[in-house]
C-alpha cells in the first residue's frame, strides 16, 4: 500500500508529467551528482545551471546564473489563500483557494514534461526536536534540489518520521517557462501547502525558506500557540563565560546577518551564531521562550559582504568542509574563475563577466553583480557556530530585539516597560529606505516585527497572538529596540556599528541581570551614559548624548505616523495596542 507521501507525489506527477522521478536521499554523493547534472545537462539562457569556481580560493563553490527576469521575490505575485478572505488581512494578497488551484492546475499541467521531478524529503529543525516539522518538496531543477540540501536537513529519515501520516508540509515547485506572466507563488495555510510555478529564485523556489518557515509556520504557530519569526538567534558570551541567548528582528539593509556573526570589539565578549534569519519560538515547561533555527544554511546577499563588514561570513564562504557553496548572479573573474561582487575586498578586477555572463569593465554604468546576488552556504561552515545550534530543545531566550534604519529620533537602544509595550514597539517599527532600494532616501516604511511580507495571516490577529503568548509566559524575555543608523547634520553615521554594537548588547545583558538603571523617555527606557562601556570608542560625549535623546516635538509626529499606520488593522487590533498608543500620545504631550 502506498504511503500518504507516495500518493501525494504520484498525484503531482500525473499533473506535471515529468519524464522521470528521483527520490533524493540527501547524501553528499547525491549532491555532487546533482551538480554534475547541472553542469552537463541542464541549461538556462544558454548557460549551464552550475559552473565550477576556483576551488583553491573558494572551496567547493559553484556559480549559478538565473533567468534574467527571475532575480528576487515577487511579492505582487505571492498570495495567501485562506478560505476566509478576512483572515488574510490587508498585509497580504488574497485569492480564493478554488480560483488559485484552478489557475495553478492550468499552469502546472505538463510543466515538467522533458524534465526530472526531484522529490525532496526534509526537516525544518533538528529531526529529534519536538518543534521540528517534516516537509516534502518536489522540483524540476537541480539548483533547487542542491540548495534545499544546503538550507535544510534533507534525508530519508524524514520519510521515517512521516511514515503513513498525512501530517507533513507539501511544496510543489516548477520553474515552468520562467515567464513573469505565468509566475505565481500560492500559499494554502489551512492545507499546509505551497504551490510555486514560474520562478527559480530562492525566495520563490526554496519553499522551506520564507514560504514554509514563515508564511505557513506563522499560521501553524497562531493555531498551535507558538511563534514563527523573521529573527536572528545568537548567544552573547560575557567576560565570565556566561552565555545569554537573544533574538533580533531587523528589516533588510539593517545588518541582520552581520549581527548574527559579529566579531566583538569589546574584549572578553563573543557572539555565538545559531541562526541569521528564522526563529521558531515555543513556550517551554519552565515558562520561558525557547528558540530553534529551523534552517541549516545561510541564503545571504553577496554585495557589501567583506572582511570589513562580516569577516566571519567570508570565512564561512571559504571554509573547506563537506557541503558545496553556491553563488547566484554574482560577477565572475574569468581569468581566475573567482566570484566577485561590489564591496568585496581588494581592487576591482580589470575585466569581469557580469551576472548575466556579458563582458563588463565598469564603463557600462551598471553593477557587475546583481544587487540581489546571493550565496547559499551550510551553517556548519560558520566559525562562530554555537554548540547549541543542534540542540533539539533549542535555547532559552532572555531578550528580544527589534531594529530599524532611522536617521533621526529613534535612540541607539531602548528597553520596553513590559511585554505589551514591547509588542507595541515591534508593531510600530520601521526603516527608512535607501536610494539603492527605493530610488529615494528617507521614506519610512513600517514593517512590524520585520514580518510584513512574511506573516501568513492578518497582522491584527498576529499582534493579538503575540499578546496571548505573553500572557502564558511566566518568565518572559525583556524586549528592546536598536537603531545603529542615527546621522549627524552632514548625514554621517554617528555610531560606528559592526563590532562596536557589542557595547549595546552588553547594556542589554546588564539590564536583564539588573546591574544598571535606565532613564525614561517618550520612546521607552534608554541607558544612562555612564552605564555604557565606551572605553576606546571615538564618538564624542555630546554625540553619544544625542544618540540617547528623544526630541518631544519630533516624537509627536512619530506618534501620528504610528496611529495612521495601525488604522488599517483597527477592527482586529488588540486593545493592549490601543492602550499603548493612548499612553504614548499622552506621554508626548
Amino acid at each position: 500500500m502506498a504511503t500518504a507521501v507516495e500518493e501525494w507525489v504520484e498525484a503531482q506527477a500525473r499533473l506535471a508529467k515529468p519524464d522521470r522521478i528521483v527520490w533524493c536521499d540527501g547524501s553528499e554523493g547525491e549532491a555532487y551528482r546533482l551538480l554534475e547534472i547541472g553542469m552537463e545537462e541542464e541549461k538556462l539562457e544558454g548557460h549551464p545551471v552550475f559552473s565550477p569556481l576556483n576551488h583553491k580560493s573558494w572551496p567547493k563553490a559553484y556559480l549559478h546564473r538565473s533567468h534574467p527576469t527571475d532575480v528576487a521575490r515577487t511579492e505582487h505575485l505571492t498570495f495567501i489563500c485562506h478560505s476566509d478572505r478576512a483572515a488574510t488581512g490587508p498585509n497580504n494578497n488574497w485569492m480564493s483557494p478554488k480560483e488559485a488551484k484552478e489557475r495553478l492546475t492550468h499552469l502546472s499541467d505538463g510543466c515538467m514534461r522533458g524534465r526530472t521531478m526531484y522529490v525532496l524529503p526534509y526537516m525544518m529543525g533538528h529531526p529529534e526536536s519536538p518543534y521540528a516539522r517534516a516537509c516534502i518538496q518536489i522540483t524540476d531543477i537541480t539548483y533547487v534540489a542542491v540548495s534545499m540540501r544546503i538550507m535544510t536537513r534533507m534525508g530519508t529519515f524524514t520519510l521515517d518520521k512521516i511514515r503513513n501520516s498525512s501530517n507533513f508540509v507539501k511544496g510543489f515547485h516548477s520553474v515552468g517557462d520562467f515567464s513573469p506572466d505565468r509566475r505565481c507563488i500560492m500559499h494554502f495555510p489551512e492545507e499546509n501547502l505551497v504551490w510555486s510555478v514560474g520562478s527559480g529564485y530562492g525566495g520563490n523556489a526554496l519553499l522551506g525558506k520564507k514560504c514554509i518557515s514563515l508564511r505557513i509556520a506563522s499560521w501553524q504557530g497562531y493555531k498551535q500557540g507558538w511563534l514563527a519569526e523573521h529573527m536572528v538567534i545568537l548567544g552573547i558570551e560575557d567576560s565570565k563565560g556566561h552565555v545569554t541567548y537573544v533574538t533580533a528582528a531587523l528589516p533588510s539593509a539593517c545588518g541582520k546577518t552581520n549581527l548574527a556573526m559579529m566579531e566583538s570589539a569589546l574584549p572578553g565578549y563573543k557572539i555565538w551564531t545559531i541562526g541569521d534569519d528564522i526563529a521558531w519560538l515555543n513556550i517551554g515547561p519552565d515558562g520561558r521562550l525557547w528558540a530553534i533555527n529551523p534552517e541549516a544554511g545561510f541564503f545571504g546577499v553577496a554585495p557589501g559582504t567583506s572582511d570589513k563588514t562580516n569577516p566571519n561570513m567570508i570565512k564561512t564562504l571559504k571554509r573547506d568542509l563537506f557541503n558545496p557553496t553556491l553563488f547566484t548572479n554574482v560577477a565572475l573573474n574569468p581569468g581566475t574563475r573567482e566570484p566577485w561582487w561590489e564591496g568585496l575586498d581588494g581592487p576591482t578586477p580589470e575585466y569581469l563577466e557580469s551576472w548575466q555572463g556579458r563582458p563588463w569593465t565598469g564603463a557600462e554604468g551598471t553593477a557587475a553583480a546583481h544587487p540581489n546576488s546571493r550565496f547559499t552556504v551550510s551553517i556548519t561552515n560558520c566559525p562562530t557556530l554555537s554548540k547549541e545550534y543542534d540542540n533539539p530543545q533549542g535555547v532559552p531566550i532572555s531578550a528580544m530585539i527589534f531594529g530599524g534604519r532611522r536617521a533621526q529620533l529613534i535612540p541607539l537602544v531602548t528597553e520596553s516597560h513590559d511585554w505589551a509595550h514591547g509588542v507595541f514597539m515591534g508593531a510600530r517599527m520601521g526603516s527608512e529606505t535607501t536610494s539603492a532600494a527605493a530610488g529615494q532616501t528617507g521614506v519610512l516604511r513600517r514593517d512590524p516585527m520585520a514580518m510584513l511580507p512574511f506573516c501568513g495571516y492578518h497582522l491584527g490577529d498576529y499582534f493579538r497572538h503575540w499578546m496571548n503568548i505573553g500572557h502564558r509566559l511566566t518568565r518572559p524575555p525583556k524586549i528592546f529596540s536598536v537603531n545603529w543608523f542615527r546621522t549627524d547634520e552632514n548625514g554621517r553615521f554617528i555610531w560606528p556599528g559592526f563590532g562596536e554594537n557589542m557595547r549595546v548588547l552588553k547594556w542589554v545583558i546588564d539590564r536583564i541581570n539588573g546591574r544598571v538603571s535606565a532613564r525614561e523617555t517618550p520612546a521607552g527606557l534608554v541607558p544612562r551614559l555612564e552605564d555604557l562601556n565606551l572605553e576606546g570608542i571615538t564618538v564624542p560625549k555630546d554625540r553619544m548624548e544625542d544618540l540617547l535623546t528623544v526630541d518631544k516635538e519630533e516624537w509627536k509626529a512619530e506618534v501620528e505616523g504610528i496611529r495612521e499606520y495601525l488604522q488599517k488593522y483597527k477592527r482586529r487590533l488588540p486593545f493592549e495596542i490601543d492602550e499603548q498608543l493612548r499612553k504614548m500620545t499622552a506621554d508626548s504631550e
